[in-house]
C-alpha cells in the first residue's frame, strides 16, 4: 500500500482472556493496546515477552510498556501504548489493574517473511506453492538434484522434505532412530555427507532456484531402537518413572500372550482360529477376552483398598484414644481411596483423620468401637465395589476397541486385510516395549522387581480420536492406555519431558541440538503429530529454532476438531500455517467452500482504513490438494479429478501445495512406511514410457506448472479478492480479483469426483456471464487418454499413469478456445459489460481460465475516480487517469470547498434528522426492506458503512440498494444542489464525482461509494474542527465526537427558530427569505434532542438551551452564536421569566421557574469564558414583550431595545417583587392534560433564607416536569414532580447569579448593587451582598439531612430515610418530597460550591454515587424510594399510578446530563479532600467517560441519549441524541 504504516488497534477488556483468539500481524506492524470501556479510568499496565529494541527474546521476560496520550487530556479514549512489530514469532500480552497482576492476556502472532534468490526477494505467504518429498525417496544425496528438479520445473517454490534423520527399524519416515545423525542412506559407497552438505544444497536451492526449504521436526516420539532411549530410559513413559501404567502394562502383556495363543491356533477350537474371517469370529473372539484376558487379570485389584488390613489399622487408632481434630463438621468429608504411588494390588490407602471425623466421633467403649469399625468395614466394601465397576468400564471400552481393531485390520475390505495372526503381525499392537526373549507371564511379572529391567518397558506413541489435544494421554489421570483407545504406533516410543528442562535434562539438551540443526539448515520446519505434541516443549523448542532463524517458516497439521483449539497452538506456538485438504471435501461445492473460507476478501470489498481495530483472524492456510500421508485421491475419487481439483486448489488466496507422485497420477498412496522406491529424475527428453524420468509430458505435469505460475502471479499482483460460484453439481467456477486494477482471472473447473468411464455426467451446462471483458484465455486444459500401457507398478521408482496426460493450450483469444465459444456480449444497465461464455467441451477433468478487465469505459471511469480519491487518500494514485473533460468543479479541491462552510451549513451536511428534512420538504433516504437512515447528511450514511466496512457485509441492504441503481447516490448530490451558497457548489462536486461511479460496474459501486463518502465526512469533520476552539482542535477523540454533537444540535431550520434580534446588533446572520424574497435574520439555534425536539415549536426550551450552551458552544468556540442565542432569549423575557417552550417567542409558555437561572449562569459563563466577554451585558436586546400584558411586539422596533444588563436587573427585580400570574389562554388548548391550578404560575423569594421559591403541586417548574396523562391509573393532571417549594438546583443557581452580581457591581461591571421591593406601600432595598449572605448562612441549615437524628434543624425527623444527604426540595406542599434523593444537589455543587461544607457534601457524593450513580447516567430517584421505578413507557397505558403513561419520567430511569454535573462536583471537592481522594475520583471520572465514549462511538446517532432505563438498558423512548446530555459531558472533559 503504497509504504503506508499499517496500525492495528486491540482493546483492553477486564477479564478478557483471549489465549483462544488468533491475532495476526504482518512485519512492519504498528499494535496499540487501548483501554476499553471496562477498564478507562484505571490504573492499567500491559506487559509483554516482545523483546525491546537490541534485546533477545525470552518467552519468560516481560517488559512494562509506557503509555503515551497524545492529546495530554486527562480522559482515557486516545492512551495507548505500543510495539512495532518487526520480529516474526509468538508473543504474549498480559495486562493488570493496580496491584492485580493479571487480569487479561493474550498472544500475537507476527508472521515471517522468507526471502529467495540471489537477491533475496520476498516471497509472500499467499505465494508458496509447496511439494512434499519422502526423503527416504530421493535416494543418495548426489542424486537429488535431479529428482527435486521436478518441484523446480513444475512451478513450485517451497519443498517440504520428511525428517532426514536415521530412521528407526520400521523405516517409517516419521520413526526417527537418531535425531542428530543424518540417514546413512543419503551417502554412497565411499561418501559420508553430513549436515553441513544438505544446508549447501538447501541454500543452492534458495539462491538459484527460489526453492525455499523445509522439514518435519518430531518432538513427541522416537523410534524403539534409537539406541540413546536404551541408555537414557528416564526419556520415556516406563514402568519405573510412571508406575500408574502398570495395570496397562499387565493387560499388554497378557493380549500378546493371548495372541500368540491364537496364533498357535490353541483357540480355534473355542471358534477363534488364526485367520480371522468372519463376524462369527469376531463374536467368539469377544467372550474369550473376558474369559481368558480381563477377568484372569484382576486389574480392578490396583484400585481397591486392603479392607481386613485398613479395619485393622482403624480399630488400632480407635483403641489408642485418637480423636478426630477440633470441633465436629457440619458437613461431613467423603470418604475415598488414595491411589498408592506404586499402583501394586490393594496398596491403596484412606485418609485415617477423614475416618475418624466420620466414624471415630464417638467411640467410647470396646462395643462402640466395633460398631465404629464395622460401619468402616462396610464403607470400605461399598468403595472396593466402585473400584471394580469403574475398571470393569475400562475392561468395556478396551474390549470393543480391540474388537473393532480387529475388525478393521482383518477383515474390512478398505483396511490392510493382514491374515492370519501371527507374532508379527498380532492381534492388536503392542503398547509397550519388550526388549527382553519371550517368557511366561509369570516370569514378566518378576521384571517389575528390579527397576534396571523395568525402566525399559516404555510405552509407545500413537494418536487419541476425538482426545483433548491440551492433556497429555501418558500422564497419571489418562486411562487411554488401560481402555486401548490409543491408535498405537508400534515403532516409536512416547517422549517423556516433564514439565521444564531440569526434569529430563537429557531429553531436552537432545531436542535442542536436533532443532538447532534443522533450523541452521532449513527456512522452516512442519511441526509433526503437533496436536499431541506436549505444547510447553513445542514452544520451547521453536524459540531456540528462531534463535537461529528468526524468519521461522513454521507449519502444522491439526486435528483438534475445534477452531478454538487449533489457536491455542497458533498462538502460543506461532504457527505461520495450518495444513488443509481438499482432499477433506465430499464434493466439488464443498471444494469451492474451502477456497473461499480459507483466504481472501469478497469481490468489491471495502477499503479498510490504514489504522484500525484489530479483528480475530482464521489461521493462514497451506492448503493441499493431497497430504503425503492421506489416501490417494486417484483411488478415492478418479484420474480426470486431479486436474480440475488442483485448478481449484491453485485458486486459494493462501499458501497451495501438493506432494510428490500427485502430479505424476501415481495411483496409489505412497507409504511412509512401507515405500523404499525412489522418485523419478527430471529428464525433459523422457520418453512417455520412462519410468525413471518425468517431464512435461508426463501425468498432469504441464498443467500444474501453469497452475503454480498462475497462483504466484495471482499473489504477487495482490489478486486477494475471491468470489466462488457453482455452476452446477461438479463445475466451480473461481474468481481472483485485484482490488487496485480490477482486473480478475476466472478459474472454470469440471471435477470428476466419479470416474466419467463410468459414471454419466450432465451433457449441457448452463452459460456462465462474465463482468468485464474478457481479454485472454489464460490456459485451457484436460485430461486425456494417450496410447500407453496400463499401469503396471515399478519395482525401482516410483511411477505414475503413463495412460494419462494433460491437453493444454496456453494465452490464447477467446475466438481460438475449443473449449468454450463466445455468447453475445450485452451491456447491462448502462455500465455493466458482460460476456456470455457458453460451455461446449467442458468435459469432467477440464479447466478453462480467463483473464478479465474492466471495459474501456469503466476502465476510465474508475481511474478518473481514483483520481479524484486520491486528495484523500495515496493508495488510489495507483490505477488512477487523467480526465481531460473533467468537469470544473472537482478542479476544486474539497478541503477548499467546505472551508466555505458555516456550521450551520456543516449542520446540513452532516447531519438532519427525519424531522428536520420534511421540514425542508424531504426526509432521510429510505432503504426498502431495511429502515431509513438516521440523517440526511454525511453523518446518516458513514454510521451504516462504519459498521457494513469491517465485516465486509456486501450482502447489507445498503449496498443491494446502491447495487440496484443510483437512487441514494442522487439523493446525496439532489439533496444539497437544492441549497444555496457554499453548501450548492459541495453538491456540485459531489453530482460531478457521481457523475464517474454511475458508470462503474454495479458490483464496484459500494466499494467507490464508501471511498467517496468517507473521504467528503474526514475532510468535512476538519472543517469543523478548525471552526472550533484550541479545547476542540486540541482535545481527545471524546472531546471532539463530543463537540460534533454542536454542529449536530445547532442549526437554521426554515422557519427561524429564534425571534428576531436587535438590528443595531452586528454580526448577525441573514438570508434571503425564499417566499417573500426578502432579508430575514437566520441565527443558529439548539435543538434539545432528537429526532423528538427538533422542529417547530418543539425545537427550542429554555431550559435545555441554556443547560447545553456552554458544553456546545462557549467550550467549542461559538461565541457570536451563543450571544445571538442569549440575546434573543432575553428579548422573549416576560414576568421575569425566559420561556420554558420558546414557540419562535410569540407562542411561548411560561411555566418554568428554573430556565432563567440556567440563562442567568450562562451569561455569567460567557463573560467569563470569552474573550472581551463582558461586552455582551451591553447588547442591546429587542423586547417582544415590553410589558407583561401587551401584544408581541415586532422583532426588532428600536425603540424597546435596551441593554443585556438592564433585562438582567429586570429579572432579579421581579423576583425579589415576586412573580405571580396566571398563563395566557390557559386550559387545553395549551395544556390538555393539567388541571386548572396548574396554570397559576409563582416565583418569589424568601425573605428570611433568600431562597428562590414557588409553584404548587400541579405544575412541575424544573426539569423534571413529567404531568400525569393516564385517566385509567387516575393520575391525569397530577404532576409526578411538582417539586414546588424551593427546589435545591434553582436555590443554587441563583446563589451563583447573586454572587456574580455582587462582583460585578463591586468590579464596576454591573451598575446595580440590590433590587427594590415594594411592600404594603414600603420601598426596601435588598443588596446582592445581603442576598448572598442569606442564602449562604441558611443553606446547609435547611437542605442539609444530618446523620445526626437530634438535630434541630431538622423539621420533619420522621420522614427522613436517608442520612448525610441533601434534600432535593426545602418547603414543598407535600414534605417528604424534600427528602427524596435525587442528582439535583449535585447541580448546585458545582454552581454555587460554597454552599457545602466539604466533608458533608463528599458523604452526600458517596451515596449518590452508591444510590444513584448507573451505567451512562443518574438514577432520577433513590432505588430505595417506594414510588421508584427505573422502566420508562411512555406507550403503556394501565392502572399503575406511578407507570402509567410514562408517570415515571423522573422517578427512576437514568438521565445522562445530571452525570455531568455529579462527575464536576466529585472532581471539585475531592480536590479539596487531597491527592488520594482525587486520584481515585479521577478513576471513577474516567470509567464513567469510558462508557459514555463506547455509547457514543457505537450509537449510529453519533450521540448521547436523553435517558436509559435502568441499569443503562435501552429506551425505545428517549431521544437518540440529547444537547445537554453532550453538552454536560463536555463541561467535564473541560473541567479535568
Amino acid at each position: 500500500m503504497l509504504g503506508v504504516k499499517q496500525t492495528r488497534v486491540l482493546l483492553l477488556n477486564d477479564m478478557e482472556r483471549q489465549e483462544h483468539t488468533l491475532f495476526r500481524l504482518e512485519q512492519g506492524y504498528e499494535l496499540q493496546f487501548r483501554l476499553g470501556p471496562t477498564l478507562q479510568g484505571k490504573n492499567v499496565h500491559v506487559h509483554t515477552n516482545y523483546p525491546a529494541t537490541g534485546k533477545k527474546f525470552n518467552s519468560s521476560s516481560f517488559r512494562l510498556l509506557e503509555w503515551i496520550n497524545p492529546s495530554g487530556r486527562e480522559d482515557d479514549s486516545d492512551k495507548y501504548c505500543k510495539l512495532d512489530m518487526e520480529i516474526a514469532g509468538s508473543y504474549q500480552y498480559y495486562f493488570g489493574c493496580g496491584n492485580q497482576e493479571r487480569t487479561g492476556s493474550g498472544y500475537i502472532v507476527v508472521d515471517p517473511v522468507l526471502r529467495v534468490g540471489h537477491e533475496r526477494n520476498i516471497l509472500p505467504l499467499d505465494c508458496i506453492t509447496v511439494q512434499t518429498y519422502l526423503a527416504k525417496c530421493l535416494g543418495p544425496l548426489d542424486e537429488w538434484l535431479d529428482r527435486l528438479r521436478v518441484a523446480k520445473e513444475t512451478g513450485y517454490n517451497m519443498i517440504h522434505f520428511t525428517p532426514l534423520q536415521k530412521l528407526g527399524v520400521s523405516r517409517s519416515c516419521y520413526s526417527i532412530a537418531d535425531q542428530l545423525e543424518l540417514n546413512p542412506d543419503f551417502s554412497p559407497p565411499g561418501k559420508n555427507y553430513t549436515w553441513t552438505d544438505v544446508g549447501s544444497l538447501t541454500e543452492k536451492l534458495k539462491k538459484e532456484w527460489n526453492l525455499i526449504c523445509i522439514t518435519d521436526v518430531v518432538y513427541n516420539h522416537t523410534a524403539v531402537d534409537s539406541k540413546w532411549i536404551r541408555l537414557h530410559p528416564e526419556c520415556g513413559y516406563n514402568l519405573v518413572n510412571s508406575p500408574h501404567l502398570k495395570p496397562a502394562w499387565f493387560l499388554d502383556r497378557a493380549l500378546w500372550h493371548f495372541s500368540c495363543a491364537v496364533a498357535d491356533e490353541k483357540y480355534s477350537d473355542g471358534g477363534v482360529p488364526a485367520l480371522i474371517e468372519n463376524e462369527k469370529h469376531v463374536t467368539m473372539l469377544l467372550g474369550l477376552l473376558w474369559t481368558e484376558v480381563f477377568t484372569e487379570l484382576k486389574l480392578w485389584e490396583f484400585l481397591q483398598v486392603n479392607v481386613e488390613k485398613t479395619v485393622e489399622q482403624f480399630r488400632k487408632i480407635l483403641q489408642s484414644g485418637d480423636k478426630p481434630l477440633g470441633p465436629e463438621l457440619e458437613k461431613k468429608p467423603k470418604l475415598k481411596i488414595e491411589q498408592g504411588f506404586q499402583y501394586r494390588r490393594f496398596s491403596n490407602t484412606i485418609d485415617m483423620q477423614i475416618a475418624l471425623e466420620i466414624y471415630g466421633r464417638h467411640s467410647n467403649g470396646p462395643s462402640s468401637i466395633q460398631e465404629s469399625c464395622d460401619w468402616f468395614k462396610k464403607r470400605l466394601e461399598e468403595l472396593n465395589v466402585e473400584c471394580y465397576e469403574e475398571m470393569h468400564s475400562h475392561h468395556e471400552k478396551a474390549i470393543n476397541c480391540i474388537v473393532e481393531t480387529v475388525r478393521y485390520d482383518r477383515l474390512a475390505a478398505h483396511g490392510p486385510q493382514l491374515g492370519p495372526v501371527t507374532r508379527a503381525n498380532p492381534l492388536v499392537t503392542r503398547y509397550f516395549t519388550f526388549p527382553f526373549e519371550d517368557m511366561s507371564m509369570e516370569q514378566e511379572k518378576q521384571l517389575l522387581q528390579n527397576p534396571n529391567e523395568a525402566c525399559h518397558l516404555i510405552a509407545h506413541n500413537g494418536w487419541v480420536m476425538g482426545d483433548n489435544p491440551l492433556k497429555n494421554f501418558a500422564e497419571p489421570g489418562s486411562n487411554v492406555y488401560i481402555r486401548r483407545e490409543l491408535v498405537c504406533w508400534g515403532d516409536s516410543v512416547k517422549l517423556r519431558y516433564g514439565d521444564k528442562p531440569e526434569d529430563c535434562p537429557y531429553l531436552w539438551a537432545h531436542m535442542k541440538k536436533y532443532t538447532e540443526i534443522t533450523a541452521k539448515h532449513f527456512s522452516g520446519v512442519r511441526l509433526d503429530n503437533c496436536h499431541s505434541t506436549p505444547i510447553h516443549v513445542a514452544e520451547y523448542m521453536l524459540a531456540v529454532a528462531r534463535e537461529h532463524r528468526p524468519d521461522l517458516y513454521v507449519v502444522a497439521e491439526l486435528f483438534t476438531g475445534s477452531e478454538e483449539l487449533d489457536n491455542v497452538f497458533v498462538t502460543k506456538l506461532g504457527i505461520t500455517s495450518l495444513i488443509r485438504e481438499a482432499m477433506s471435501a465430499g464434493d466439488s461445492h464443498e471444494e469451492g467452500r474451502l477456497v473461499f473460507r480459507f483466504g481472501g476478501e469478497p469481490v468489491g470489498s471495502f477499503v479498510q482504513p490504514n489504522l484500525r481495530p484489530f479483528v480475530p483472524s482464521v489461521a493462514h492456510a497451506m492448503f493441499l490438494d493431497v497430504t503425503h500421508d492421506n489416501e490417494c485421491p486417484i483411488q478415492v475419487r478418479s484420474v480426470y479429478d486431479a486436474l480440475p481439483s488442483s485448478a481449484i486448489v491453485s485458486m486459494a488466496c493462501c499458501a497451495t501445495g501438493s506432494t510428490r507422485g500427485y502430479d505424476e497420477l501415481v495411483p496409489h498412496q505412497i507409504s511412509v512406511v512401507k515405500e523404499e522406491r525412489f522418485y523419478p529424475k527430471w529428464n525433459p527428453n523422457a520418453s512417455s514410457s520412462s519410468v525413471g524420468e518425468v517431464n512435461l509430458q508426463t501425468g498432469i505435469i504441464a498443467g500444474k506448472l501453469a497452475l503454480n505460475k498462475l497462483h504466484q502471479y495471482l499473489a504477487e499482483k495482490s489478486f486477494t479478492q475471491v468470489y466462488v460460484d457453482q455452476l452446477d453439481e461438479d463445475t466451480v467456477a473461481v474468481t481472483r480479483h485485484c482490488p487496485s486494477t480490477h482486473q480478475s482471472v476466472v478459474c472454470v473447473s469440471r471435477t470428476a469426483f466419479k470416474n466419467p468411464e463410468t459414471h454419466q455426467y450432465r451433457e449441457h451446462l448452463p452459460p456462465l456471464y462474465i463482468p468485464g471483458k474478457i481479454e485472454e484465455v489464460v490456459l485451457e486444459a484436460r485430461t486425456m487418454e494417450r496410447n500407453a500401457e496400463s499401469f503396471v507398478q515399478d519395482e525401482k521408482f516410483i511411477n505414475g499413469m503413463q495412460k494419462y496426460t494433460v491437453e493444454i493450450c496456453q494465452h490464447l483469444q477467446l475466438k481460438d478456445s475449443v473449449i468454450v465459444r463466445c455468447g453475445t456480449a450485452t451491456t447491462k444497465d448502462r455500465n455493466e459489460f458482460v460476456e456470455e461464455i457458453l460451455f461446449e467441451k467442458l468435459t469432467p477433468g477440464s479447466v478453462i481460465v480467463f483473464r478479465v478487465s474492466l471495459d474501456p469505459n469503466s476502465q476510465n471511469m474508475v481511474g478518473f475516480l481514483r483520481t479524484q480519491l486520491s486528495q484523500f487518500n495515496r493508495i488510489y494514485k495507483s490505477g488512477n487517469l487523467t480526465d481531460r473533460n473533467v468537469p470544473g468543479i472537482l478542479k476544486i479541491a474539497l478541503e477548499f470547498l467546505m472551508s466555505k462552510l458555516t456550521l450551520a451549513e456543516l449542520n446540513v451536511l452532516l447531519f438532519r434528522c427525519e424531522a428536520e428534512e420534511q421540514e425542508d420538504g424531504s426526509g432521510c433516504y429510505n432503504i426498502p426492506s431495511w429502515m431509513p437512515l438516521k440523517y440526511g447528511g454525511l453523518q446518516g450514511l458513514v454510521s451504516v458503512l462504519s459498521e457494513i466496512r469491517p465485516k465486509n457485509d456486501l450482502g447489507h441492504p445498503f449496498c443491494e440498494n446502491l447495487r440496484q441503481d443510483d437512487w441514494l447516490i442522487d439523493y446525496v448530490s439532489t439533496r444539497l444542489m437544492k441549497k444555496s451558497g457554499a453548501l450548492r457548489e459541495v453538491g456540485k462536486w459531489f453530482s460531478s464525482i457521481f457523475t464517474y461511479l454511475k458508470h462503474i460496474p454495479r458490483y464496484l459501486v459500494p466499494r467507490y461509494f464508501d471511498a467517496i463518502i468517507v473521504g467528503a465526512y474526514a475532510t468535512a469533520i476538519d472543517a469543523v474542527f478548525k471552526q472550533m476552539s484550541s479545547f476542540v482542535q486540541n482535545g481527545s477523540t471524546l472531546v471532539k465526537l463530543l463537540a460534533l454533537g454542536s454542529v449536530q444540535m445547532c442549526g437554521v431550520g426554515r422557519v427561524p427558530a429564534l425571534p428576531s434580534l436587535s438590528p443595531e446588533l452586528e454580526d448577525v446572520p441573514v438570508r434571503l427569505n425564499a417566499v417573500t424574497n426578502k432579508e430575514e435574520q437566520c441565527c443558529v439555534s439548539i435543538a434539545a434532542g432528537l429526532p423528538h425536539f427538533s422542529t417547530g415549536i418543539f425545537r427550542c426550551w429554555g431550559r435545555d438551551t441554556f443547560i447545553a450552551l456552554r458544553g456546545l458552544m462557549l467550550l467549542t468556540g461559538r461565541y457570536v452564536e451563543a450571544r445571538n442565542i442569549i440575546l434573543a432569549f432575553a428579548g422573549a423575557m416576560r414576568h421575569g421569566l425566559i420561556p420554558n417552550l420558546l414557540g419562535q417567542g410569540v407562542a411561548a409558555r411560561y411555566n418554568c421557574r428554573d430556565a432563567v437561572w440556567w440563562w442567568l449562569q450562562c451569561i455569567q459563563d460567557y463573560c467569563s469564558m470569552v474573550p472581551d466577554g463582558k461586552d455582551i451585558l451591553t447588547c442591546p436586546v429587542s423586547r417582544i414583550y415590553p410589558t407583561d400584558d401587551c401584544e408581541p411586539q415586532r422583532p426588532g422596533t428600536v425603540d424597546h431595545d435596551l441593554p443585556l444588563y438592564v433585562v438582567i436587573q429586570e429579572v432579579m427585580q421581579r423576583h425579589a417583587q415576586g412573580i405571580e400570574f396566571r398563563e395566557r389562554n390557559a386550559g387545553p388548548q395549551i395544556d390538555q392534560n393539567m388541571r386548572d391550578e396548574g396554570f397559576n404560575v409563582e416565583a418569589k423569594v424568601n425573605p428570611e433564607t433568600g431562597f428562590v421559591y414557588g409553584g404548587n403541586r400541579f405544575n412541575c417548574g424544573t426539569w423534571m416536569d413529567k404531568m400525569g396523562e393516564s385517566d385509567k391509573a387516575h393520575n391525569k393532571g397530577v404532576p409526578a414532580t411538582p417539586r414546588d417549594g424551593s427546589a435545591v438546583e434553582i436555590v443554587g443557581l441563583s446563589k451563583s447569579a447573586v454572587r456574580w452580581l455582587m462582583m460585578m457591581n463591586d468590579n464596576g461591571h454591573f451598575p446595580y448593587s440590590s433590587v427594590t421591593i415594594h411592600r404594603d406601600g414600603i420601598e426596601q432595598a435588598l443588596s446582592y451582598k445581603e442576598w448572598n449572605q442569606k442564602i449562604q448562612e441558611n443553606f446547609e441549615n435547611m437542605f442539609y439531612v444530618s446523620d445526626d437524628p437530634a438535630d434541630q434543624n431538622e423539621s420533619h425527623p420522621d420522614l427522613v430515610h436517608k442520612r448525610s444527604i441533601y434534600k432535593d426540595s426545602y418547603g414543598a406542599s407535600s414534605p417528604w418530597c424534600d427528602y427524596q434523593l435525587r442528582p439535583n444537589f449535585t447541580i448546585a455543587m458545582v454552581v454555587a460550591p460554597e454552599l457545602f461544607t466539604v466533608e458533608k457534601a463528599w458523604a452526600a457524593l458517596k451515596i449518590a454515587e452508591k444510590k444513584l450513580l448507573g451505567s451512562l447516567g443518574m438514577k432520577t430517584l433513590d432505588p430505595d424510594d417506594m414510588v421508584y421505578c427505573g422502566f420508562y413507557d411512555n406507550a403503556l397505558d394501565n392502572d399503575n399510578y406511578y407507570c402509567a403513561k410514562g408517570y415515571n419520567y423522573h422517578l427512576g430511569p437514568e438521565w445522562i446530563w445530571p452525570v455531568g454535573y455529579f462527575l464536576r462536583a466529585k472532581l471539585y471537592f475531592a480536590k479539596k479532600i487531597g491527592p488520594e481522594t482525587y486520584n481515585q475520583t479521577m478513576n471513577l471520572v474516567k470509567n464513567v467517560l469510558s462508557r459514555l465514549y463506547t455509547h457514543l462511538e457505537r450509537s449510529p446517532w453519533k450521540g448521547l441519549p436523553e435517558l436509559t432505563n435502568e441499569n443503562g438498558e435501552y429506551c425505545h423512548f428517549s431521544c437518540k441524541t440529547q444537547a445537554w446530555s453532550i453538552a454536560t459531558v463536555l463541561d467535564v472533559l473541560y473541567d479535568l
